[in-house]
């Protein structure tokens, strides 16, 4: 940890950034006290490509049940005949 008095904070704030990016904890002092922590700044919201939407769909509770309706619309041969009969 470097602790570092205002004003020098004030003429060496870039080296005092570079250090802090690089994980080291900066104390600001004025008079010898305390006033002040520099540390690196990390995004909150970063997030990475693979489960950025997590959370954000959903699926209705009967995706998986056809309803009886359908279920014999897909059933009717006219709509999807038998391989047998694609000749007739």
């Amino acid at each position: 940890m470097t602790k570092v008095n205002m004003h020098e904070a004030k003429s060496r704030l870039s080296e005092l950034v570079e250090k802090a990016k690089k994980g080291e904890e900066i104390v600001i002092a004025k008079n010898g006290d305390p006033q002040a922590l520099l540390i690196a700044y990390k995004k909150a919201n970063e997030k990475t490509w693979f489960g950025m939407d997590a959370g954000k769909g959903w699926i209705a509770d009967d995706f998986d049940e056809l309803p009886d309706d359908i279920l014999q619309i897909m059933a009717d041969p006219k709509i999807f005949p038998d391989e047998n009969d694609q000749g007739k």
